[in-house]
């Protein structure tokens, strides 16, 4: 009688990411608009979940020519922490770039050891709807979950296949990532269009 839908949060698509960073590149509060920026497009760009994206710690990160790989020593599906690296490279556009926005807080806060964000998971959720109301979005459908669902969405959008975007979330089986997909295709693959 009730059915067995799963309500989920909205992802962060790409239009919406790009409403709320030039949202944040507003903020008058240079610490926030640095650290929120960074936070925001590293969490989307690596899929991270909130834990791994708040346990990033300043030993985990490595800056190369391509962009930046980030150590994720433990995360849900590793829980003896074997780890798994995430590589973001850069972007041609400066303003939504996730490395740019990483070295320019690493370097605006003088982080040189530890985490990186020193902040709580539900602070990420709590920065994602602040920014997204202020977006003029409906801030209810999102929360922390929504960078990791929305690189899945975006990437599968825009063509990715299952075993890329499992790479980089760190999935372990496609019947998450197959969801993400689903959802991308909606409208992709309508009779309709």
């Amino acid at each position: 009688k009730m059915g067995v839908k799963q309500s989920s949060k909205k992802p962060i698509l790409i239009n919406d990411l790009k409403l709320i960073i030039n949202v944040i590149d507003q903020e008058k509060n240079e610490f926030k608009k640095f650290k929120n920026k960074a936070l925001i497009l590293t969490g989307f760009s690596g899929g991270f979940r909130r834990s791994e994206l708040v346990s990033i710690e300043y030993e985990d990160i490595d800056f190369v020519d391509e962009g930046v790989k980030i150590l994720v020593k433990k995360s849900k599906t590793d829980q003896t922490g074997i780890g798994m690296t995430k590589a973001i490279p850069y972007f041609d556009n400066k303003v939504y770039c996730p490395v740019t926005s990483l070295k320019n807080w690493i370097k605006y806060s003088k982080i040189n050891s530890g985490k990186i964000f020193k902040i709580s998971d539900k602070t990420v959720a709590l920065t994602i709807k602040k920014y997204a109301l202020l977006a003029g979005l409906d801030n209810r459908k999102y929360a922390g979950h929504s960078l990791r669902s929305g690189f899945a969405t975006s990437t599968a959008e825009i063509g990715a296949d299952e075993r890329s975007i499992m790479a980089m979330t760190g999935h372990k089986t496609t019947q998450m990532v197959r969801r993400y997909i689903q959802e991308a295709n909606l409208f992709k693959n309508n009779a309709l269009n």
